[in-house]
């Protein structure tokens, strides 16, 4: 199918968009989104319904997995403000990765190409991106293909049955004959809608943060890392096809540990040994932390931000990293895992599946190292839950934590302050942000290079501020690729703001710039890669061209802004 779409792309451009939005789905105009709504085109093709979804003012998004299509797409749409992607169904993956509920997706002559056996998984995939009252919009195409594409039969009872399952309401069915006027050919609409989450999942995370009894922080620790981990990498999934996704084990551990080491290591008293003691973790102050072993204390020069992904770990701190994320992923399966259950305790709502993963003196903390732990399995309804209400979800978890560690008689003799438990509990010591980018950038005016600003291309080597371009106070992420150097005055004007698309394309060249001169080395090129590899929709694992990262940064801008509403920032230079 994709090489007759290759192959035949002028041809199957000029004769779709010959038709007219209008005339082509006439059948569901009741539904027709509406001014500002935020609209999905599956299988976009070359471009005609998205532009003129853009041209009613909504925010489009459009997928395409064909190349040839995708790029006559973008030519065809490029005086409007449409958001091209290449993803395909069931997988879907670069869209889910961005976090954003629509409130219109449509499947313009599409499904029939879905095998049946995939339908399932993309349907839920699907009913997964739409937002409350949201509308997907299938239309059905029977009649067989003559010119060598292969479609697969379709029906309005699937649709159906699928609806129910995924709690969509069916609201509209129509049938219409072909634009085309080819008697073989006739068609059908199917719209339905997504009345409310109906997954329940928001209520049983609240029942693990409110009402679940805990002599320990282990069910706060692990729920807090998987919000985390659906916030900053939520292309790290693998979807597991029968409505379970899995993340790696390794990446849950890593969040674990950073959390506890923090906790654990937050300077108060000291002990009877003249040993810091930090914060107890638990409500018997005698018995120790499953996974705080050997390996744990043989990190102790390490702090929780030097163990991050893309990190280099050579000889026995190599090791010690292994095995102290090991240690952390059996205590997570052996403790809050098998402590948390649905209905009854035959129903767990996480699942484990370690791997013993060998101590080398050589790691590097990369995607394939973190997989090699094993998997940590959980519903796919859930997931989606931790992605789209993370922001509501972190506080929560972060008072109760608080309130937890605040009746343990440990932590009561110490003194400790509310200000405290909220420093202990930061993700990133804010110390350490920006460290490593403004090193590399003073390394490189000692050096007598330019050191210019992204976004005016300005000289700012005698004074300069290291901005995030997606903001921390947004997405806590200081990841290479998000720290850029810009002037005082640029820096302090954008604030909380994200970049709009506008000032992204003007600045491309300057930002892969500064990326090349900085992070062009082989070892901390990989960390580059690595890290937005981890973070960033659309990327594969051997990603190594800076071009590919700013295309991916610029997506999730646009996913940032879309999911938080996040104000965008579009200077004119020549006033700052």
């Amino acid at each position: 199918m994709t090489d007759f779409y290759s192959d035949n792309v002028k041809d199957l451009s000029a004769q779709y968009n010959a038709q007219q939005f209008e005339e082509v789905h006439q059948s569901w105009q009741a539904y027709w989104p509406r001014h500002g709504q935020r609209v999905l085109d599956v299988g976009a093709g070359t471009g005609r319904d998205s532009n003129w979804f853009a041209e009613q003012g909504c925010d489009v998004y459009a997928l395409e997995p064909n190349t040839k299509m995708r790029t006559e797409g973008q030519r065809y749409t490029h005086s409007q403000d449409v958001t091209w992607l290449a993803d395909s169904l069931p997988d879907l993956k670069n869209i889910l990765a961005l976090g954003l509920r629509f409130d219109l997706i449509l499947l313009s002559a599409v499904w029939m190409h879905v095998p049946t056996s995939q339908r399932d998984r993309a349907f839920r995939k699907l009913s997964n991106l739409l937002s409350a009252n949201g509308k997907l919009v299938i239309t059905l195409r029977h009649g067989e293909f003559t010119d060598g594409r292969k479609s697969y039969p379709v029906s309005v009872a699937e649709q159906e049955m699928l609806a129910k399952r995924y709690a969509l309401e069916m609201v509209h069915v129509q049938k219409a004959s072909d634009n085309m006027n080819r008697a073989s050919v006739s068609w059908e609409t199917v719209v339905m809608n997504l009345p409310d989450d109906g997954s329940g999942d928001l209520i049983k995370i609240r029942h693990i943060l409110v009402n679940d009894n805990k002599v320990a922080t282990y069910k706060l620790a692990l729920l807090r890392a998987l919000v985390r981990i659906a916030d900053a990498h939520p292309v790290s999934v693998c979807d597991k096809t029968d409505g379970k996704v899995a993340l790696p084990l390794g990446l849950v551990a890593l969040y674990w540990v950073k959390q506890y080491r923090r906790l654990l290591s937050f300077p108060l008293a000291h002990n009877a040994n003249g040993c810091q003691q930090g914060i107890m973790q638990s409500s018997n102050a005698n018995k120790g932390l499953g996974f705080i072993k050997h390996s744990w204390h043989a990190l102790n020069n390490l702090s929780a931000d030097d163990i991050c992904i893309g990190s280099l770990f050579l000889g026995d701190e190599g090791k010690a990293v292994t095995g102290a994320l090991s240690d952390s992923a059996a205590t997570i399966r052996d403790m809050p895992v098998k402590h948390l259950w649905n209905s009854d305790k035959s129903s767990h709502i996480f699942e484990v599946q370690k791997r013993t993963v060998r101590k080398t003196g050589h790691v590097l903390i990369d995607k394939q190292y973190l997989e090699s732990f094993g998997e940590f399995i959980l519903d796919d309804s859930f997931w989606q839950s931790l992605k789209v209400f993370g922001g509501w979800i972190e506080p929560l978890i972060v008072n109760q934590w608080i309130s937890k560690m605040q009746s343990f008689d440990a932590n009561r003799a110490q003194n400790i302050t509310l200000e405290q438990y909220h420093q202990a509990l930061q993700w990133i010591d804010a110390k350490h942000d920006t460290k490593f980018a403004r090193h590399r950038a003073d390394e490189m005016i000692q050096q007598g290079q330019l050191l210019a600003s992204v976004w005016s291309g300005r000289d700012i080597k005698n004074k300069y501020h290291m901005d995030h371009c997606i903001p921390f106070a947004h997405w806590p992420n200081n990841d290479l690729w998000n720290l850029l150097p810009t002037s005082e005055k640029e820096n302090l004007n954008k604030k909380d703001r994200v970049p709009s698309q506008q000032i992204l394309k003007h600045s491309k060249g300057r930002v892969i710039d500064w990326w090349s001169n900085a992070w062009g080395t082989e070892r901390s090129k990989k960390a580059f890669m690595v890290q937005s590899v981890m973070a960033l929709p659309g990327l594969d694992a051997h990603t190594s061209n800076f071009d590919d990262v700013f295309d991916a940064m610029s997506l999730q801008v646009r996913g940032v802004k879309g999911k938080l509403l996040v104000t965008e920032w579009s200077p004119k230079f020549n006033s700052l």
